[in-house]
Order: C-alpha cells, then sequence, then structure tokens
C-alpha cells in the first residue's frame, strides 16, 4: 500500500502561508534523528531536550521572519543550528575555549593537535569537515593556493613553480583565500573552535 509522503519543502512553504500543523509534521519527521545526532554530542537527556527545543524554537523563528531559502535541504539546515547549539552549549559550560575573532584570523590556527577527548575530536572532525566545505566555495585561483600550502605542505617557492605564477601572486592568492574564507564564515556565522 502506497502512501502519499508531503516532502519537507512543500511542508515549508505550507508552514510560512500558515498551517501550524505542518511545522508538527516537520518536527515528528526529524525528532528521531536530530534527537540522537544531540545526544551522541552531549551525552545527557536534560541538556539534549534542551537543545531540540532550542534547534526548533530558532527554525520556528527563522521560518516566520521568512529568512528560510528553500533549497530542498531542510534536515542538514536544522542539523547545522542543532551544530551550532551544540557548540554554543560546550561554549557556556567552559568546556571549550572561546575562539576570539582577530584581524589577523587565520582559520587553520583554531584546530589544535592537543590530546582530545571524544567530544574534542568528534568537534575537530566537523571542524575539518566544514572547513573542507568552505574551501569549494573559494574562487579556483584561491582554493588551488591554499590547498598546496595547507594540506600539501608545499612552499610558496614551490607553489609558484607548480602554478606558473610569482611568489607574490601565490601570496596574494594565499591572503585572499584567507580573507574570504572569514567572510564566509562570519556571513554564515559558522562557529570554529578549537
Amino acid at each position: 500500500m502506497d502512501k502519499y509522503v508531503v516532502v519537507d519543502s512543500t511542508l515549508v512553504k505550507e508552514y510560512i502561508n500558515g498551517n501550524e500543523h505542518a511545522i508538527e509534521i516537520l518536527i515528528k519527521r526529524h525528532q528521531q534523528r536530530l534527537y540522537s545526532f544531540i545526544y551522541s554530542k552531549i551525552q545527557n537527556r536534560d541538556s539534549t531536550e534542551d537543545i531540540f527545543q532550542d534547534t526548533f524554537i530558532k527554525v520556528i523563528k527563522t521560518l516566520k521572519k521568512g529568512n528560510y531559502n528553500e533549497e530542498g535541504k531542510f534536515l542538514p539546515w536544522v542539523m547545522r543550528i542543532a551544530h551550532n547549539l551544540v557548540i554554543d552549549f560546550f561554549r557556556k559550560s567552559n568546556r571549550m575555549p572561546k575562539f576570539n575573532n582577530s584581524e589577523e584570523f587565520d582559520i587553520f590556527s583554531i584546530i589544535s593537535d592537543g590530546s582530545l577527548n571524544i567530544e574534542n575530536k568528534i568537534i575537530k572532525e566537523q571542524i575539518l569537515d566544514d572547513v573542507k566545505v568552505l574551501i569549494e566555495e573559494l574562487p579556483e585561483e584561491q582554493k588551488e593556493v591554499l590547498v598546496m600550502r595547507i594540506y600539501n605542505d608545499m612552499s610558496f617557492n614551490e607553489i609558484s613553480e607548480n602554478t606558473g605564477v610569482s611568489i607574490n601572486t601565490a601570496l596574494g592568492r594565499m591572503r585572499y583565500a584567507l580573507i574570504n574564507l572569514r567572510k564566509i564564515v562570519e556571513k554564515n556565522n559558522i562557529i570554529l573552535i578549537n
């Protein structure tokens, strides 16, 4: 027996247009997965429940303000909100150092290599994944230099030889790559911490 299932994007539109029942369906649909995701990070039922509720309060406020752009990615968007609230939870409970933004921002300096407990390992892996996604948004020339420098550990002299540009051009592309990464991080309110 086939059962008609309304897709998330349709439910989001219905909710924005005044159908309060649509948000209930969305919450019930994603409740188990979101709750499990939060609990896997927090390991505390009360705090998980609080963050779960805060996530959907933020979702509802954003939808009501009309600030949500439907791209067929409702669940990843909700998971990102939950992820940021988990990080906020750790920061507030002083279990993680706060990252202070400065003019000399270096996105890679915030990923430390100290001995990591399981909580910090999970967060470090998420940060590394987030940074890789951010790098994909850079212009090709900047991305190329950044990957060669950071991931391939090449000197600017080697980068210059491999790309056929001057060392100053390679340095400039690296500088602009870091500036653009910073803008992307700030624009999307992404929290990167160690």
